[in-house]
């Protein structure tokens, strides 16, 4: 291929290139999950398969790094460390972009969820924004369930705090969308019948009453 032409053609896919990064980018202020997804699927044949034919991207690990977040977000768990392994080992250990989502992960995995609540002051950049509130719903929600299997009741304020939501009409739309009942006395009732009945007492008398007439039928058919 004559020298202009290779020069044409390199042109060609970085400008290709530049457009999906900024398609990726315009996806996330749009709020378009799927069409990120898109974006980057594509552009990682222009990280990996055609990093010899072009210069590499400014924004290369900003964006690999947010599709881990992305990836993180979704409780993608899997893919998430797939993708991890296709970087190199400095990169992932020094580049802030990959650091940060691996940071969280990391988080998750130990149960460190009050670091979590920080992650947009260490976030490297607002675009990562928007997979971070997506991420700390997951981690709110995750919590929520906690709190219902551990108590039969807990207070308003200790709900928020545990939550860690300061305004109380964050507290309270939480609360709705999980279905609690906030009681005249503050608290937040979890305990539904079928459990409150299986914390009573074993009704003796009347199994051994229906044992007796189990063994009389039985008897009967005999």
């Amino acid at each position: 291929i004559p020298t202009s032409d290779a020069q044409a053609s390199q042109q060609e896919l970085v400008i290709a290139r530049d457009i999906l990064e900024i398609g990726a980018e315009h996806s996330i202020v749009t709020k378009n999950i799927q069409a990120f997804e898109r974006y980057m699927s594509q552009l990682k044949s222009y990280y990996f398969d055609y990093k010899n034919l072009v210069p590499e991207s400014q924004n290369k690990y900003k964006l690999l790094g947010l599709n881990l977040l992305f990836l993180l977000s979704q409780n993608r768990v899997a893919e998430f460390h797939t993708e991890l392994e296709l970087l190199p080992c400095e990169i992932i250990q020094s580049n802030k972009y990959i650091q940060h989502p691996l940071s969280l992960e990391q988080c998750l995995m130990e149960g460190r969820y009050n670091k979590l609540f920080n992650a947009k002051n260490d976030s490297p950049d607002q675009v990562y924004y928007f997979f971070i509130d997506i991420l700390l719903d997951t981690v709110r929600n995750e919590i929520g369930a906690c709190l219902e299997r551990a108590y039969e009741k807990i207070s308003f304020q200790e709900a928020a705090n545990r939550l860690n939501l300061t305004a109380k009409d964050e507290t309270i739309r939480f609360a709705q969308k999980r279905n609690w009942t906030l009681g005249k006395d503050g608290f937040y009732h979890f305990i539904n019948q079928e459990e409150r009945k299986a914390k009573e007492p074993i009704p003796s008398v009347e199994l051994v009453e229906m044992a007796i007439t189990y063994a009389r039928e039985l008897e009967m058919i005999v």
